[in-house]
């Protein structure tokens, strides 16, 4: 099985405004998806702006709130991308809270025509959450980020900007 393509820049996305909303209900974990977007936004030269929300089901509603304030002050984002933790428990919140934040990203992203990386990681637990965190294995926050760009390039190739 092929692993996944990492360290690849996208072209013509220098510049562009990324909206990165984190979630902070796990700091630790937030932190290390947070280490991977920023290097790879920073690697982009993205103009990168940071909101921190209590948990990964307020992430849609900050980006919604976050577009409409760039907007009215005529300073759109290109791009956002979003990163937390949802770790299953013996309820059905996990469900509720991985299924709504991804439905409300998507509705986001389709609706608005905004690119956005979902960084949002749904696991069993806190050794998952870590590996997939962490920058030095699979670096899902900078996974999101790279998406997001990928999706701000296509954007502006085939806007012709």
């Amino acid at each position: 099985m092929a692993g996944p393509r990492r360290g690849k820049r996208e072209g013509n996305v220098r510049g562009a405004r990324i909206l990165v909303v984190e979630a902070r209900f796990y700091d630790d974990i937030a932190d290390a998806l947070l280490a991977g977007a920023m290097k790879a936004l920073e690697a982009a030269h993205a103009e990168v702006e940071r909101i921190c929300v209590p948990g990964s089901l307020e992430i849609p509603a900050a980006i919604a709130i976050a577009l409409d304030a760039a907007r009215k002050k005529r300073r759109p984002y290109d791009g956002a991308v979003a990163l937390g933790c949802v770790i299953r428990g013996d309820t059905i919140h996990f469900d509720i809270v991985s299924h709504q934040s991804a439905r409300g990203l998507m509705d986001l992203a389709i609706t608005g025509r905004l690119p956005i990386g979902n960084g949002i990681i749904t696991v069993d637990n806190e050794g998952q959450a870590f590996a997939r965190a962490r920058l030095e294995e699979q670096d899902k926050g900078g996974d999101a980020a790279r998406a997001a760009l990928a999706l701000v390039e296509l954007k502006r190739r085939l806007s012709g900007r």
